[in-house]
């Protein structure tokens, strides 16, 4: 009873988070859904109002530009009333007759230019545009439903000083003769972190890619500036705004009203399906533990039986004590069937055990070799990443004179990768042996290799046969690791050369071949990725930069000890995490013959 009631509990604990957790997700999701679609309402109908009105502006082209100047340098004579609407036409009407009266039989802008107007013509034409342009762009704030727009220009650029030319919401002023106009022309200091995209629009005079949000005396609201640019000449900027306060309190009022409506109708649902669960799952679970724990104690198998006759409903948990029931039946065979699997396991890891000794005694064992040529000393290991692996080394003598050198990596791991390296190995030996050099050697194990090769493998080599009288070599790298060399007295350095592709990738490649040339003294170190791909539990690899700096390190070893210590510096460097990778590396040292020795 102890343990259904701590279930039941669990369980409601569980429905009780759960409708909390489900009411807050579906709150913000609401939130910040409602929050971006009215953030990109906003935004094309900022732009597409500034981008309107700035098409109207060009329109007009030079006319404009005489607006802007006269009212930089006579900002004073624009006196534009609170209530433009209604001076229009008076507006219009005093500058058309003032223009009829004074130059009479001509047409401005077909006659007559700004320029050529009489200081008086032109400041009634500009207060009477003036008074236009504030009646489009308040036509414009009524059509595209948003706070107001205005047109600014910098006053000083570089102390980011904007000029507010057309700005409605400035505070009035009052003339000598006691008339309420305009205060046009308030100079602003707008803070560049504030006003990122309305100083991006004006230095690039391109649509910025976003808006302004500023808290100021106007409430909660979004700038977008549009640049004006007439006949190549960046005028100012067109601005409008939008008030978004009372959006978000609409959208947060929603927000509530859809919580409690979902806590309400949530709270209902899950307390149902509660009893529901409680009722039909529940009791059935404990019922269920307790026959497990009669079965675990007595092993009796006829508890098979009772478990199906108190099955209950057809359902998941009735499959369950179905299946719990056959368990019990098929137990006795499966605990048979086990012991056959594990021996047959501990066949396979036999096996395995002299599949490894077999890949051991294939590449060459015995260490000191060669101990009779005082030509040179070599030394090689090859560890695999699992119990056969797919890298190999080999060195052997192509005739009397002429010693091969060869470290490889077959794509893969494991005994299809061994199988793969065998042949390859016994391949490319074969050709070597034969007289070929490195390049026409893989050329031709190329070509034997992919006959057949459905598996896809694909194996990086690098060969090279060195005349020992004279030090002088050929080798071909198919796309394998760049080898060490250290000259004598100097450091270890990465020899780099132009890779050919891998083997058996392709049919009819031939492979570069590379001559190089050892002076006694010199040192090789070749090796496969295993090495430089070593990775620690930090996922960083060992890398070709502390491969040269351990060479370094231990740059007087002969070649025995240098194998040993590198590994040290990889052990030390990885650590506890595993080997992934077949890690082979191969020392050379050359001391060359009588003949070529230094006097």
């Amino acid at each position: 009873m102890e343990k259904k009631k701590s279930l039941a509990k669990l369980f409601g604990v569980v429905f009780v988070l759960f409708t909390l957790l489900t009411i807050i997700v579906c709150g913000v999701m609401t939130y910040l859904n409602q929050t971006k679609i009215y953030h990109r309402n906003c935004a094309e109908r900022l732009e597409e109002l500034t981008s309107y009105l700035s098409g109207l502006i060009q329109q007009e082209g030079d006319e404009f530009v005489h607006l802007k100047h006269y009212f930089s340098e006579h900002t004073d004579e624009v006196q534009i009333p609170l209530d433009f609407r209604s001076d229009l036409p008076r507006a219009e009407k005093a500058y058309k007759s003032y223009l009829h009266a004074n130059y009479p039989g001509k047409s401005y802008g077909i006659d007559l230019s700004f320029d050529e107007l009489d200081s008086e013509a032109q400041k009634l034409y500009v207060n009477y545009r003036f008074e236009h342009w504030f009646t489009v762009f308040f036509d414009a704030v009524d059509k595209f439903h948003l706070s107001y727009v205005y047109f600014i220009y910098p006053e000083d650029a570089g102390a980011y000083i904007m000029n507010y030319m057309m700005d409605p919401t400035l505070t009035p002023k009052t003339t000598e003769d006691g008339k309420e106009i305009m205060f046009l022309g308030d100079k602003v200091y707008e803070n560049p972190d504030e006003h990122k995209y309305m100083w991006q629009a004006w230095e690039l005079a391109l649509p910025p890619r976003g808006f302004d949000s500023l808290n100021n005396e106007f409430g909660y609201v979004y700038t977008y500036c549009y640049p004006l640019l007439i006949n190549g000449e960046k005028l100012g900027l067109v601005c409008a705004e939008i008030s978004v306060r009372h959006v978000i309190s609409e959208i947060l009022g929603m927000v509530l009203r859809q919580s409690l409506v979902s806590l309400a109708v949530l709270t209902f649902s899950t307390f149902l399906l509660y009893i529901l669960l409680k009722r039909r799952i529940i009791n059935r679970i404990i019922w269920l533990e307790q026959e497990v724990g009669k079965y675990s104690t007595d092993k009796d198998p006829s508890i098979a039986k009772e478990v199906m006759e108190k099955r209950g409903t057809n359902d998941e948990l009735g499959s369950l004590t179905s299946r719990f029931s056959g368990m019990i039946t098929e137990l006795d065979s499966y605990m048979t069937t086990l012991q056959k699997v594990t021996a047959e396991k501990e066949r396979i890891g036999a096996e395995l055990s002299v599949a490894t000794n077999i890949q051991a005694d294939i590449l060459p064992r015995i260490f000191p070799t060669f101990e009779n040529q005082p030509e040179f000393r070599i030394n090689a290991t090859m560890t695999p990443a699992k119990e056969v692996g797919g890298d190999f080394f080999d060195f052997f003598f192509v005739d009397d004179t002429h010693l091969a050198l060869v470290v490889a990596d077959v794509s893969g791991k494991g005994v299809p990768a061994a199988l793969f390296m065998v042949i390859t190995k016994t391949l490319i030996k074969n050709r070597l042996l034969s007289g070929d050099s490195p390049a026409e050697a893989l050329a031709n194990v190329n070509e034997q290799l992919c006959e057949g090769n459905d598996s896809g493998y694909f194996v990086t080599v690098w060969a090279a046969v060195l005349d020992l009288p004279t030090g002088d070599g050929l080798e071909a790298n198919a796309g394998h690791e760049h080898p060490a060399i250290c000259k004598k007295g100097g450091a270890y350095e990465l020899h780099r050369t132009k890779h050919s592709p891998a083997v058996a990738v392709m049919e009819g490649m031939r492979f570069r071949e590379n001559p190089f040339h050892l002076d006694p003294g010199d040192r090789i170190f070749i090796y496969t990725d295993g090495v430089t791909e070593a990775t620690n539990s930090a996922n960083e690899l060992f890398g070709e930069d502390r491969l040269v700096d351990a060479l370094n390190l231990h740059a007087d070893d002969d070649a025995y000890a240098l194998l040993k210590d590198v590994r040290a510096e990889i052990d030390a460097f990885v650590a506890e995490a595993p080997q992934f990778d077949d890690i082979t590396m191969l020392a050379f040292t050359y001391f060359g013959t009588e003949e070529n020795q230094p006097s």
